[in-house]
């Protein structure tokens, strides 16, 4: 890529992709300046240091996460618009939990905005600020909690090793003792065939959704 397109997008969209597939750790300036065909210099032009570069990768990250305070839609429709969106982007990159720990997300204006938004939607659901707050980073960790939980082999694990992998912990389970254990053997069944992946987010996210609509239910009772 030559000097004059390059921009704080690509360089953001470039260094999360290493950081996917590498790390965190192996995201540094040199490195970036490499993979795009440029010097260091030129990089620097964008991101004064590497601290800038995290928070440029987060802000980029999050740029299309929205609660859409305009559309007219109930708020809880919105709430769970926001987690979708959340739980998509964490999906595409799953370095961002460990970057969303690593920086103080506030330096960023999109994570700014869509907390923002997510406060405003929260309010109509009868939250305090304070409260919506709380329940904005609460969702947020289970976002987090979700993506890291996700059935199946962890994303480390080679595709041709995944097969021996379930079958590995398949058979660890159904070796408990079955007299002290009975529900953890019988959850070993479900590691004999590929997990279905698209209704565990589903089933949890519905989760998430239905304990602030049933907090917020409680509120107006």
């Amino acid at each position: 890529m030559t000097q004059d397109r390059l921009t704080k997008a690509t360089v953001a969209e470039c260094a999360l992709r290493l950081a996917d597939a590498e790390g965190l750790e192996a995201v540094t300036i040199r490195r970036l300046a490499k993979e795009q065909g440029v010097t260091p210099m030129a990089l620097y032009w964008h991101f004064k240091n590497k601290d800038e570069l995290l928070l440029g990768m987060v802000d980029h990250a999050l740029s299309g996460v929205r609660a859409e305070p305009g559309t007219g839609d109930p708020w809880q429709k919105r709430l769970r618009t926001v987690i979708e969106t959340v739980a998509g982007v964490l999906r595409d990159h799953p370095s961002l939990p460990t970057l969303l720990h690593a920086v103080d997300k506030t330096q960023t204006e999109s994570f700014n905005r869509a907390t923002n938004d997510t406060l405003a939607l929260l309010s109509d659901a009868g939250f305090t600020v304070e409260e919506g707050y709380w329940v904005a980073m609460h969702l947020l960790n289970g976002c987090i909690g979700m993506v890291s939980g996700q059935p199946g082999c962890p994303p480390t694990v080679p595709p041709e090793q995944a097969a021996e992998w379930l079958r590995q912990k398949r058979l660890h389970l159904e070796s408990m003792a079955s007299d002290r254990f009975p529900l953890m053997v019988e959850f070993a069944a479900s590691y004999r065939d590929e997990p279905d992946v698209e209704h565990y987010y589903a089933f949890s996210i519905d989760l998430l959704v239905a304990g602030v609509e049933t907090m917020a239910a409680n509120r107006r009772a």
